[in-house]
Parts: C-alpha cells; structure tokens; sequence
C-alpha cells in the first residue's frame, strides 16, 4: 500500500510488526494485535500497557466525533452495522483478544474517547458483532400505495400490543431514514415486512431496505410477511427469494395475503400472525400463560440447561449439562449438579429450582455468564430483565424454547454430584426453536481458539491460548476463571 500511494516502501524508515510484536518506547511499552476487517484488511491494533490503553482502529467506534455528550448507543449501532456489519467474526476475535486485556481506555479511529462504563460498550459490540438481539420487541417494516398496507400494519401492530409485545416499533420505509430502518432491524429479535406486488416485483423502497440487510449479513432472526396485490400478491415469495443468502433465519407459519383490502379473512390472518410472534411474550406473562404445558418436558434431551435458584438474597444460575425425564406418571425429571457449585447448596436449602432449556440461539455471553463465575461472589443477573415463574425464581427471557418449575422430592448422593429427583409444578413453552444439544454448542457456539502457528495450551472451556512451554500449576484462565486441568496442549 506504501508502494501504491507513495511509490516506495520506506525500507530505511520502517519497522514491521506483526501479532503480539511489542515496542518499548521508555515508560510505554506498545503491544501490537492484528484485526484484519475491523474494517480493513491490513488493520493492527495497539495496546499500551503501562496506561492502559487500546487503540481500537474501527472496533467501538461511533459515528459523529464530536457529538461526545450526545447517546453513545444510536450512532455506535449504526456505523458497527454499518462499517462492520459483514465483519462480525473479525470483531468478535478482536473482543476475545480485549477481554484478556486490562483496559482502562478504549480510543477508537472514529467517536468519542471511551474511558468510563467500559463493560457497556463491550457488551454492546459483542451483541452486534454476534448478530445476537440487543432489545426485545417487532419491528415492522412498510410500503404501502394507497394506504391498505398501512391498515393492516396498523392493524397487525395494535394486536402485538394486546399480546403483550414489550415494544414495537413501526417504520414507513418511503419517510424514515432508511440508516434508522436498518438499525432497527439488526436491534430487534423480530421483523416484519409488509409491501406492495409492484410491476411484478416488490415497491422500491422495500428493496432497498433487504439489499441494506443481505448487504450487512443479516442473520438469527425471525421474520413474518404481509403481502398485497389486486391481482396476483408475490411479495411474500420475492422477499424471501432476496433474502435466501442470509444466515440462520426463522419465517414464520403465518403470511398474511391481501387482495387490496382488509377482510375478515385477512384480518384472521394478521390476528393469527401476532399470535406466533408472541407466543413466548404470552408465555413469559403469568396471567396469558398456559402453565401446564407439559409439552415442555419434550425439550429435554442431552442439551445444555440453565438451572436458576435463589439463596434469599440474590438470584443465581448454572449451567447443567445433565437433566432428564425418570418418570411421567407422576412426572419426575432428574437434575445432576457439581456439590462445588454454589447452586447445589442453595437447592438442597430451598427444594426447589428452575429449569431453562437453552435454544440454538443462545449466544455464547449465555455461557460466560452463567458458566464462568461464580454466584458465591457474583450476581449473574446483573443487567439482566427478571421474569418469575409462580414459585418466585426467574427464569430467562431469551435464548431458551420453555422452563419447568420443579420441586424437590427425592435427594441422591453421588460423591462429587448431588441428583435432585423433582415433581414439575409449572411448564411453560415459550417457542419451538430446537434445544441447544452439547454437540451444536462445541460446533456452533463455542469460539474456535485463534492456536495458528502459535505453542502452548488451550483453555477447553473458552479457548483462552496461554503461550509458553509450561503452564502454571495455579494457573486461572483471564476469561473463564477455570483452572489449570481445563487445559490442554496446542496440538
């Protein structure tokens, strides 16, 4: 690049560095992180150790540079989809690399220098960069010629909102800014896309809003349809022909077909449509709830569990790997828990747990909250929205199909296990995304650790890479905070 703008290399002035190159300048000594397509190619970042910085290149940047006192979060969201929306893999590695950091300043090429709330910011970029969901509620996405559309969305939005929808939110695409569209579509878990048959085709502006999407990898989310057309309605086929590219998402059963106006059958439609996108809102609501659902007891498999408790002053949670069903008359699940975990003393107290069967898209923060540390001295809650079951413990908002609610009948001691046999008294389904299986988390979720070229031993539980020959027998993992016997040698 030297040699395309310049015509030389600067072969006597330079210095090349390369991945965990460091440079001691006296006090300072500057250590150098490669991060290829946050956002360009040839990107290196630098950390100075002795006053804690990281020169962050396009990772936590913003929009608007000299908006410093103004809300972070809106221009932030737009420019990491818009700069780096395609880019997410690459940032989440540049996250993995910051995480074993001790940062007390983030200074990026673009917006305000960050030095307060780090977390914040970090858990912000890990939502975006992941393609996870930052708030929950529908976003409806519209054109509509001469108005019939926009009832029906109208409609459609009115109904979320009796459902119990926590927020939703409605954009005409031919009067919003478009940037203000595309953000909203990559915040919420769901969308939907109402638009006209035109000239055999979709209306311009609904066009232009998926070619913002499938152009940002948009990804792991639910999508409903409205089409219209006095003719022969195909948006609902040419939308999703536009987006077969994207990654990972959900459409659902329910389209709804308008020839040119509202009936009652279109109106059955729209009702039945916000009844698939709330059901888990209905579910999560104790009065809208159907509580014996024992359907749930289906979502059981050898999958990963999130076992909520709680000891009288906080709540807490783990992960479980083993929970099953050892009777149906009456119904009876097992749940096995390490006596080390914090969680098994407060069950065998209380006699009662929660427990949340994760779904395939549980994003891997699911997992370092609730697996990494400890509720001992921690509140693995924290920030989180609480929801309760009737027996008062939380359970998740997202990332899980269902819950049961279980009591303890029966205690069995099993040296480093304690198995806890329950009655269920309460069930909930909350969707029917498939159960998160130990196997689709070491294939799917998990990070792949970054071991290239690169001798020493990985953590197994996250895929923290310590370098070295020999590794410490009291050895902690920066990012898991598990020990050294959950490492093993960089084949």
């Amino acid at each position: 690049m030297m040699r395309n703008f310049f015509g030389t290399d600067f072969e006597d002035r330079r210095l090349v560095v390369g991945e965990n190159d460091t440079l001691p300048l006296g006090r300072h000594t500057l250590t150098f992180v490669t991060a290829p397509m946050v956002h360009w190619p040839e990107v290196i970042v630098t950390y100075d150790s002795a006053d804690k910085v990281l020169f962050s290149a396009d990772g936590f940047g913003k929009f608007g540079a000299l908006d410093a006192d103004e809300d972070w979060s809106c221009d932030a969201r737009r420019y990491s989809i818009g700069i780096a929306g395609k880019h997410g893999v690459k940032v989440q590695g540049l996250l993995q690399q910051a995480a074993a950091l001790a940062i007390e300043t983030i200074c990026p090429l673009h917006g305000p220098v960050l030095t307060e709330n780090l977390g914040y910011y970090l858990n912000l970029y890990d939502i975006w960069s992941s393609y996870g969901i930052e708030s929950e509620g529908i976003m409806i996405a519209y054109t509509s010629v001469y108005g019939n559309t926009k009832k029906a969305v109208e409609l459609l939005a009115e109904k979320l909102k009796e459902k119990g929808c926590p927020k939703v939110i409605v954009n005409d695409l031919a009067r919003t800014d478009m940037a203000e569209c595309v953000e909203d579509a990559f915040r919420y878990g769901k969308i939907v896309l109402a638009t006209t048959t035109y000239n055999a085709d979709i209306f311009p502006f609904m066009k232009e809003f998926i070619n913002h999407l499938t152009e940002r990898g948009f990804k792991n989310r639910t999508i409903g349809m409205i089409e219209n057309g006095s003719w022969a309605p195909q948006a609902v086929k040419l939308m999703k022909r536009m987006l077969e590219g994207c990654k990972d998402l959900t459409y659902t059963e329910t389209n709804v077909s308008i020839m040119s106006a509202l009936n009652d059958t279109t109106r059955a439609q729209v009702e039945a449509l916000a009844d698939e996108l709330c059901r888990e809102y209905m579910a999560q609501n104790s009065e809208t709830a159907n509580k014996n659902d024992l359907t749930a007891l289906f979502n059981i498999g050898y999958g990963l569990y999130v076992v909520t408790s709680n000891d009288g002053k906080k709540d807490n949670g783990l992960i479980v790997n083993t929970v099953s069903q050892v009777t149906n008359n009456p119904n009876r699940i097992a749940v096995c828990i390490n006596k080390q975990n914090y969680s098994h003393h407060i069950i065998k107290q209380t006699g009662i747990m929660n427990v949340n069967c994760l779904s395939t898209d549980a994003p891997f923060s699911v997992f370092e909250r609730f697996g990494s540390q400890s509720g001992r001295n921690n509140d693995k809650f924290a920030g989180m929205e609480v929801l309760r079951s009737d027996n008062g413990l939380t359970f998740l908002s997202s990332s899980i199909n269902s819950f049961m609610s279980l009591k303890v009948e029966q205690y069995v001691d099993l040296d480093t296990h304690g198995m806890f046999i329950c009655s269920v008294t309460e069930a909930r389904v909350l969707s029917d995304r498939e159960t998160m299986t130990y196997t689709y988390y070491q294939n799917n979720v998990k990070p792949k650790p970054r071991t290239e070229g690169k001798k020493g031993y990985v953590c197994k539980i996250c895929g923290y890479v310590y370098e070295g020959d020999d590794l410490p027998e009291d050895f902690v993992c920066p990012l898991c905070k598990h020990g050294a016997a959950d490492f093993e040698p960089i084949a």
